[in-house]
């Protein structure tokens, strides 16, 4: 780990999709970086370009299909243009990843061990003949009771809270500098949900690991994350400190997204539903702000061109845009961070 400076830098970050022989832009111009022992949550609807950019970091997109252009620098090593021969030394070392679905990621054909195992081969962390301790020192760590009966198991023996413990085992196996974790907690139910959470918490304090954390879910994000950025339709339309990010949300998307969740504190019993859906990719002008086409009152706002500088309106606070200058939802809804701001300015 290179100290005092970032594990994660990402720059300018584009990556197209070849699709029916066309060039079709997913992500545009990303930034984002993590730090040795913070947890960035990067947050948006599905289709927005959340796991995508997970997939470049760990460059496993199709090279036949895809391109990645921009950097991609991981603890000092460039990984956009990297060979499969360098990538293989870096994942597990510098960088793991849980992937939201542990059933298709993990091998059904193989026992849990053996799978831990097959990890810690890839490099020389671990001398050989540890393999076996390790493999259950990591099932004990993760809160698997009996990892030593486990560890014989095969995938579809384990519960899905169980086979995600699992994954955070294989991840962790290599010691890495940063973990990725693409929706964790996907169809787990509540308690299960709380309980993987807690763990990722504790081993990031506990190892002093990034977390980039990959989610829709704005109560996983408030309980976890230092930062935030807010993704929409490959772009990062806001990013900032938690706290900055939902005690003052700046972009139309992101205010939105804060009204959409449920909370005790509302003016009515009527759930707020944002209009619209995120648009294909053959649709995306990334030149415009596009999450305005779902503002049916900012039409006009919706073709103008957006610079790729994006505004600081506070000191590490961005917004993409100027949209957020004079949006104001439709039917007068006031959040109640500004409630509070209008009530005290009176």
């Amino acid at each position: 780990m290179i100290i005092g400076k970032n594990l994660l830098e990402a720059k300018g970050v584009g990556v197209d999709f070849r699709i029916n022989g066309e060039w079709l832009t997913a992500l545009y111009n990303v930034d984002l970086s993590v730090k040795p022992g913070e947890v960035l949550a990067l947050v948006g609807e599905s289709g927005s370009g959340k796991s995508t950019f997970a997939m470049s970091v760990m460059a496993l997109h199709n090279p036949n299909q895809s391109r990645v252009t921009g950097s991609i620098m991981l603890d000092g090593h460039q990984i956009v243009d990297a060979t499969e021969a360098e990538m293989r030394e870096l994942r597990g070392v510098k960088v793991g990843m849980i992937f939201q679905d542990p059933l298709s990621a993990l091998n059904p054909l193989m026992k849990i061990g053996d799978q831990i195992q097959e990890s810690m081969s890839a490099h020389s962390i671990v001398p050989k003949e540890q393999w076996q301790e390790h493999t259950i020192k990591l099932l004990d760590e993760v809160g698997i009771s009996k990892p030593e009966l486990v560890a014989d198991q095969f995938p579809h023996e384990l519960s899905g809270g169980m086979r995600q413990r699992v994954m955070i085992a294989i991840a962790i196996a290599n010691e890495p500098d940063l973990l990725i974790a693409d929706e964790p907690t996907t169809a787990l139910d509540v308690t299960i949900q709380a309980q993987i959470l807690d763990l990722i918490k504790e081993i990031q304090a506990e190892k002093n690991i990034g977390v980039l954390l990959i989610t829709h879910d704005l109560g996983v994000v408030a309980e976890m994350a230092d930062s935030v950025a807010v993704m929409y339709a490959g772009q990062i339309v806001e990013r900032g400190t938690a706290e900055q990010v939902f005690e003052n949300p700046l972009h139309p998307y992101t205010r939105s997204l804060l009204r959409a969740n449920p909370s005790l504190d509302t003016l009515n019993d009527q759930l707020y539903v944002i209009p619209g859906v995120v648009p294909a990719l053959s649709e995306m002008d990334h030149s415009r702000d596009l999450f305005l086409e779902r503002v049916p009152w900012m039409q006009e706002a919706a073709k103008e061109k957006v610079s790729d500088v994006p505004a600081e309106p506070e000191e590490g606070h961005f917004v993409r845009g100027n949209a957020w200058k004079d949006f104001k939802f439709q039917d007068g809804y006031l959040e109640p961070g500004r409630r509070q701001k209008e009530a005290q300015s009176k």
